[in-house]
């Protein structure tokens, strides 16, 4: 599913997507060029998101899938996550809240290994939603990679893909293929201790 404004519509960060949002998802991609409400992906459990910030309580009793956050993110994120992945842009260890108080995820500082295909699935977001906030990004990806930490339950243990080089070459190219993004499907679906061995 993909979501973005009119094209005359000059809102900035326009609120595209309601309350409720993915709540109990099973799988599915959503890509929002703008933001959703509160309780958005709340017991995701195995659907792809990007949305440019969300409400209260987002992420909460997560148990797989991903989501990417690119901008505000509200009051108890992630609380009681004990699976899947979130990446949140310029999110510090405060948003999290009581979700830390309880132990059930951390704050992760860095993208480490997962930098490739996050890389990938922002310019996919980009591709599809026509985002102006994601190709400044993507724009000055040498910046904006230390500008996502990653929000993982206790119990995750590792990486998805190897880290892209520090010199590769800027600016990133906007337009990428998608089956880079598409071949990552099978990461962060299940917990790791259901996953198949490989």
């Amino acid at each position: 599913i993909v979501i973005r404004p009119p094209r005359r519509d000059r809102a900035h960060a326009p609120v595209l997507v309601g309350n409720a949002a993915l709540y109990g998802a099973t799988g599915g991609r959503l890509f929002v060029a703008g933001r959703a409400g509160e309780r958005f992906a709340v017991r995701n459990s195995g659907a792809w998101a990007v949305v440019e910030g969300v409400g209260d309580h987002g992420c909460e009793y997560m148990t797989a899938g991903a989501i990417m956050v690119l901008g505000p993110v509200g009051r108890n994120f992630a609380a009681g996550m004990t699976g899947g992945i979130a990446y949140v842009l310029d999110a510090s260890e405060n948003i999290l809240g009581n979700a830390a108080s309880t132990l059930s995820v951390r704050h992760r500082p860095a993208l480490d290994g997962d930098e490739a295909w996050v890389r990938a699935w922002l310019a996919e977001h980009h591709e599809r939603t026509g985002s102006v906030l994601a190709a400044a990004l993507l724009r000055d990806w040498r910046t904006t990679r230390a500008r996502f930490p990653t929000i993982v339950p206790n119990r995750e243990t590792g990486s998805a893909a190897a880290p892209v080089p520090s010199d590769a070459d800027e600016p990133v190219a906007v337009r990428v293929p998608l089956v880079f993004a598409r071949s990552q499907t099978s990461v962060h679906t299940k917990p790791a201790s259901e996953a198949a061995p490989l």
